[in-house]
């Protein structure tokens, strides 16, 4: 099975002025793509070789796992982007994060506190349990909840290749921005399957 890029839902130019065209063309057009290659050379004659990219993400080691955890962490948050995004969910997802996190705005601020407290590179995610419990967790590298059990519905990429070039080293900054992006009917969605 050959692992692609998903097609993004807007133009390189529609996230500016928050994410530039330049940023995702070297993030989206460039690393993502090269954790695609990687991962597709990676699995050839291998027991991955015909795996769904979740299997890969749960079940690999090595390589492997860095190239396909990174594939499936950078599709996962480019998809929940959108141009004129931000704002506030509805629904099921408002109550649960009103339940979990008492508010909007506490939730909006320990994530964000997550992304910018995460030493080095990483993800900050937005996680449910099996029990349809809320929870922020931090995953370094290419780490991904999946192998904890956990089914992500949003993340935040803090990995300098995703801001460098719009903010330099000003993490808060991309977070800040970040949140005029989230296509919350898309976490939503997640949240519901």
């Amino acid at each position: 099975m050959k692992h692609n890029l998903p097609e993004l839902p807007y133009g390189l130019a529609e996230l500016e002025p928050f994410i530039s065209q330049k940023t995702l063309e070297f993030h989206y057009g460039k690393h993502h793509q090269a954790y695609a290659n990687n991962l597709n050379k990676l699995i050839k004659d291998t027991p991955f070789e015909n795996s769904s990219l979740e299997d890969i993400v749960k079940q690999s080691e090595g390589a492997i796992f860095n190239n396909g955890a990174q594939v499936f962490n950078h599709s996962f948050y480019f998809l929940a982007l959108k141009p004129n995004g931000g704002g506030q969910p509805k629904g099921k997802l408002m109550d649960a994060i009103k339940q979990f996190f008492t508010s909007f705005e506490s939730f909006k601020d320990e994530f964000s506190k997550s992304g910018a407290t995460l030493f080095g590179s990483g993800w900050a995610w937005l996680v449910v349990d099996n029990n349809g419990k809320l929870s922020i967790i931090q995953k370094s590298n290419a780490g991904n909840p999946l192998r904890d059990g956990y089914k992500p519905i949003l993340t935040m990429d803090v990995w300098e290749h995703a801001y460098y070039l719009d903010t330099q080293n000003a993490r808060p900054k991309y977070i800040e921005n970040y949140w005029n992006l989230v296509n919350w009917e898309v976490v939503q969605k997640r949240f519901e399957e």
